[in-house]
């Protein structure tokens, strides 16, 4: 009975212990949470973070569905794609589009707008027939709209929510998506009118290096000689072509994700699509300053097709003769038959 007594009395003391040390514990805690918790230092976090995403070549889990592509929680190059698309294309489409702009103006400033020597002649030739004008009307409404959605993608939210408010913003650009996604389609179409139309015209020749030699009539008081297409519309035929083959490619790639292409591939064609289309925008508003407020006279081309007789002799001296020796062979007059007087 006293062994069992003894031992009775040394359980309780041990409980007692056992609850006095919880105690203590208990009230330590919070103590060493915050003192824990004021040690962390977030810089050193994200380092270890992102040195743990230099090492691993993305972060993955586990998923019961068909499309394994859903495992990818975090991938390096998604990193790199969006300091990319936030800050490097924000950079390249400003300096492009602002430096254009800021050239033109320069530009303007001191040659001026570039007039027909001779003045008007009173009579005009044909230049473009409506089909062609259709082409070119056609891609270059759309481009101007496929230009302004895409840099709000690029530059929206920074500029333009601001400005007209969230609400506002989010109208604007699920239309101008819309409009971006749907109006690729004529914009395609008119590239491949463009190019079975004017190719032929288009290919380059020796009288491109004298055009160039000479400044083009553009830098300079010479007007060098120069079929349909001068050096210059052949660089800038082919730049659209080209350039905007790749970037309606890229836009399909888009527009469809993930057909016949990996995340990778979709994060390349971004890049392209972005970047060439910043750049495709700033040489365009060369081509409309030259057509519109650069060169007396360029906008009748594309406007009712019909060009003043002079302003062709000084800037397309060649086609003019061409047309000249058309009206020959066929025992007609000297002025091509497309010349007509100006009303």
């Amino acid at each position: 009975m006293t062994r069992t007594g003894h031992d009775r009395r040394w359980s309780a003391r041990g409980i007692a212990a056992a609850l006095t040390m919880l105690l203590a514990l208990l009230l330590a805690l919070p103590a060493a949470t915050g003192s824990a918790f004021a040690q962390v230092n977030p810089t050193t976090e994200a380092v270890r973070e992102e040195q743990l995403m230099q090492a691993l070549d993305r972060v993955t889990g586990r998923v019961s569905i068909p499309d394994r592509k859903a495992a990818t929680l975090i991938q390096v190059e998604g990193q790199e794609w969006r300091a990319y698309h936030e800050r490097t294309l924000a950079w390249i489409g400003g300096i492009a589009i602002l430096g254009m702009l800021a050239v033109l103006a320069v530009f303007f400033l001191v040659r001026g707008r570039i007039r027909t020597e001779a003045g008007p002649s009173g009579r005009t030739i044909v230049r473009f027939r409506w089909f062609e004008r259709f082409v070119h009307w056609l891609t270059a409404s759309c481009f101007v709209i496929l230009a302004l959605s895409g840099l709000n993608v690029a530059f929206g939210k920074s500029l333009l929510l601001p400005l007209i408010g969230p609400e506002a913003f989010s109208t604007f650009s699920m239309a101008a998506k819309y409009a971006h996604n749907y109006l690729s389609f004529p914009f395609t179409l008119g590239l491949v009118l463009m190019f079975f139309i004017w190719a032929l015209r288009n290919i380059p020749s020796r009288v491109d290096v004298t055009w160039f030699a000479q400044g083009g009539g553009i830098v300079g008081k010479a007007h060098p000689p120069a079929g349909k297409f001068n050096a210059g519309q052949k660089m800038l035929f082919w730049l659209v072509i080209l350039v905007g083959a790749a970037i309606a490619v890229s836009g399909y790639i888009l527009l469809f994700p993930f057909y016949g292409t990996t995340i990778a591939g979709m994060q390349t064609a971004q890049v392209v699509h972005g970047l060439l289309g910043v750049l495709l925008t700033a040489v365009i508003l060369g081509h409309i300053y030259i057509g519109t407020l650069g060169m007396e006279g360029a906008f009748d081309a594309m406007g009712n097709g019909e060009v003043d007789l002079n302003w062709a002799r000084q800037h397309h001296s060649l086609w003019v003769a061409e047309e000249e020796r058309k009206a020959t062979v066929e025992g007609k007059r000297s002025v091509p038959p497309t010349a007509v007087p100006a009303e």
